[in-house]
């Protein structure tokens, strides 16, 4: 049983070392509006597994959920970032991004708060407290359809300059934006002559060792809230 209970906590950590492994790829491949959408489905999908864990009898289904979850999770950190950075205007990016690590730290609290033997923790009712992480996946697969693909994507992936217009249009409003889609036309320039190292020439290179330090230190903190960390 301390075996089950100690997989079952700890494969939400593989799941999303896993999902974050591959979700450069899938963004390049499949653009950031796409996956988001795609991995809410993929958190439904998990959601409803636990959810119906007690009915099926089944803990093999709470492994699996939350293996898929963090699947989920792993994908969505980066992906959310992205393209919550990317829809913004230049003055508001950093506040946008800064957005996230509040959201995070607030469904902690509600999920800490809800699972109290008070409320969503009882014997009855923890199916539902399981499932419950289902509902802001199903909020955002309903409203995401509305927003554009990032124009960054659209621009330096796909070459669709007319699309980055529109959506930047769409997203900031009528108005001269074409400072903006230079600064994206120069940043697709600067990728070009760029190297893309893998992790390990990354920890090689001198330029960035102090930039990884704060990384590994900010990330081992974050184990003094409870959130997992690969």
């Amino acid at each position: 049983l301390l075996f089950l209970w100690s997989i079952t906590v700890s494969i939400f950590g593989i799941g999303g070392l896993l999902g974050s492994a591959g979700s450069r790829y899938l963004t390049v491949k499949y653009g950031k509006k796409k996956c988001l959408l795609c991995n809410n489905l993929l958190m439904i999908a998990a959601a409803s597994i636990m959810g119906f864990s007690k009915i099926a009898q089944s803990f093999e289904m709470i492994l699996i959920g939350r293996f898929l979850c963090g699947i989920s999770a792993g994908l969505s950190v980066p992906l959310h970032h992205q393209y919550t950075g990317e829809i913004s205007p230049k003055k508001l990016r950093g506040f946008a991004n800064s957005t996230s690590s509040f959201f995070w730290s607030l469904g902690k609290a509600m999920g800490q708060i809800a699972g109290q033997r008070e409320l969503l923790g009882s014997q009855s009712l923890w199916p539902v407290l399981m499932a419950f992480s289902g509902l802001p996946a199903l909020v955002q697969l309903v409203t995401l359809p509305f927003f554009p693909e990032s124009p960054p994507y659209l621009l330096m992936h796909k070459g669709d300059q007319e699309g980055c217009r529109k959506a930047i249009r769409q997203l900031w409003g009528e108005g001269q934006h074409q400072a903006d889609i230079d600064d994206i036309m120069k940043e697709k320039a600067t990728m070009k002559n760029t190297k893309i190292l893998s992790v390990l020439e990354l920890m090689k290179e001198p330029a960035f060792r102090w930039q990884l330090y704060m990384i590994v230190i900010l990330t081992a903190t974050i184990q003094l809230c409870g959130i997992n960390a690969v």
